[in-house]
């Protein structure tokens, strides 16, 4: 089985990397039949280097990395399964409303699913499923997180989930999205964050994966 993981930062994938021998090139890490992606922070970061890299049949193609949390439920530090993700500012605005692309009914779609039985039923089956968008600028503002919830009512937040399952899927790979809470979405105060536990969550589970194999 050929594995990709893609990540937006090596920091994210760090203590991964440090427990095989991966050898880079560019920006791939390969290790046996695994090859990890770094592909930059962002949207279109992700879809250039999906789209230069990605030249390869891969059996699975698993995006990992951090995110913060709209949804209290959820503890900082777990491990969330997105099965749902949304451009959510791919769209227009009409005075106080805001237009989704199908709304304005042009070709394309802004939301993407997964659901894959076999893959679901792997090292993820005890895993959260959620819903995600995929923002440009990271919420931390009252105003617009109240308006974001009403809106869509998120899960959680990323700036690159959406566009490597566009990827993924023009591609015709099964795909899996799990992100660590490393915040909550709310006025930006770092002081509550907790990146190092998301990131060791994050990577145990990765390794947990591999040796699964």
């Amino acid at each position: 089985m050929n594995i990709l993981i893609v990540s937006a930062t090596k920091e994210e994938v760090l203590p991964l990397l440090g427990n095989y021998s991966f050898q880079q090139t560019e920006n791939i890490y390969s290790y046996k039949n695994i090859d990890v992606l770094i592909t930059g922070v962002g949207m279109v970061a992700m879809a250039f280097s999906m789209g230069k890299f990605v030249n390869k049949h891969y059996d699975i193609i698993l995006n990992a990395g951090i995110a913060g949390s709209f949804n209290k439920k959820i503890q900082i530090g777990d491990i969330v399964n997105v099965t749902e993700d949304m451009f959510s500012e791919l769209g227009a605005e009409d005075g106080e409303r805001f237009l989704s692309i199908e709304e304005m009914g042009l070709k394309g779609s802004s939301k993407l699913e997964v659901g894959n039985s076999k893959l679901e039923a792997g090292s993820w089956k005890s895993l959260t499923k959620v819903k995600s968008i995929t923002i440009n600028t990271v919420h931390g503002n009252d105003s617009s997180i109240k308006k974001i919830i009403e809106r869509l009512n998120p899960d959680i937040e990323t700036m690159e989930g959406a566009a490597f399952m566009y990827a993924c899927k023009q591609m015709n790979v099964p795909c899996i999205q799990i992100r660590a809470i490393s915040n909550y979405v709310e006025k930006r105060d770092k002081s509550k964050w907790n990146i190092p536990l998301a990131i060791a969550n994050l990577n145990n589970m990765l390794i947990q994966f591999i040796e699964s194999l």
